[in-house]
């Protein structure tokens, strides 16, 4: 009975979860991490940038959903970005492991040097392995020929592209997720693909006041699967706050919506849940150093736990060009 819980609530909590082959689309991005989603950004900031990723949800729950992610990326030269990314994501008996290799080509198209208007094309190279662990969903005596038993695996190349466009204050991304269809044997036996594309359009803008300490950022993230048509929406708004020349604090909170429910039973009626979360986030970034907490909030009837989910990002910049654009301009200065 334990299982049957366990399996519900991931449908209902995690429902874009298992769709999300690759990096899933958390809440990473807000904590000065861009380039998690977007090859695109590779190189693109003043800095090199490390950061690493813990996600953990229900900690007082066996096999509960979490992630582990790190990244780096650099310039090359004034027009170039290189970028890897390395990741672990749990879900229950589902799981996956990867690496993407990343290059970027950053083009000026107006404006002199300090002037941000520009525009960057990216691709991640990746490799992923798969696995399902089906060792505990029999019990002895019981026999189904589709389910083996033991902990399948099976890993798959693909690649992801996009673009992204600075205009001083302004930015915007566009990515596809896994271009390349790929097979996925312990889901599909070979019959039907089932590795999904994913597109991921990002808009923000920073408006920075003059002689304020102050800067805010509203922006929104839009994510739609291919084949399944799964669909969220995050609104997303962020206060940068400048305690001195070394430390910025910065502030931010998140709502995502989906746009597709989950059925259940409700006495003899059958009703839909919606994913939704509410994500405050704290950050503050020292020199070189940033570190960030976000607490994910889920509404709804249908909830395994009271704990939500828990994310801690760890940073450091390196090699930096201090300032290098006229523009306020956090993700790139």
């Amino acid at each position: 009975m334990r299982k049957i819980l366990i399996i519900l609530a991931l449908a209902f909590s995690s429902q874009f979860a298992l769709a999300q082959e690759g990096v899933p689309v958390y809440l990473d991005y807000l904590t000065d991490n861009y380039y998690l989603l977007h090859p695109s950004m590779a190189g693109a900031a003043s800095c090199g940038k490390v950061r690493s990723t813990i996600r953990q949800q229900w900690f007082d729950q066996e096999d509960a959903p979490n992630m582990q992610t790190l990244s780096f990326n650099t310039a090359v030269g004034q027009n170039s970005g290189i970028g890897a990314i390395l990741f672990n994501d749990k879900n229950g008996y589902h799981s996956q492991t990867g690496a993407y290799l990343s290059y970027a080509y950053h083009l000026q198209i107006g404006g002199g040097y300090e002037d941000l208007n520009r525009l960057s094309f990216g691709m991640n190279v990746g490799m992923v392995q798969s696995r399902l662990d089906e060792s505990d969903f029999l019990d002895a005596g019981d026999f189904d020929p589709i389910i083996t038993g033991v902990l399948r695996s099976d890993s798959y190349f693909n690649v992801d592209i996009g673009a992204s466009y600075f205009y001083k204050e302004f930015y915007a991304h566009l990515t596809l997720k896994n271009a390349i269809f790929q097979n996925r044997e312990i889901y599909s036996e070979g019959f039907e693909s089932t590795n999904q594309r994913r597109y991921i359009a990002t808009l923000g803008y920073l408006f920075a006041p003059r002689n304020s300490k102050w800067q805010w950022e509203p922006s929104i993230l839009y994510q739609r699967t291919d084949r399944t048509e799964e669909q969220f929406m995050d609104l997303n708004a962020k206060a940068y706050y400048d305690l001195n020349d070394d430390n910025v604090l910065y502030l931010g909170m998140s709502y995502r919506q989906s746009f597709d429910g989950a059925e259940f039973v409700d006495g003899t009626s059958i009703q839909e849940q919606n994913l939704s979360l509410l994500s405050p986030i704290l950050g503050v970034k020292h020199k070189n150093f940033t570190f960030a907490y976000t607490y994910s909030y889920q509404f709804g009837e249908i909830n395994f736990a009271s704990g939500g989910f828990h994310q801690i990002t760890l940073g450091i910049d390196f090699l930096c060009t201090k300032d290098r654009w006229s523009c306020n301009c956090p993700a790139v200065n």
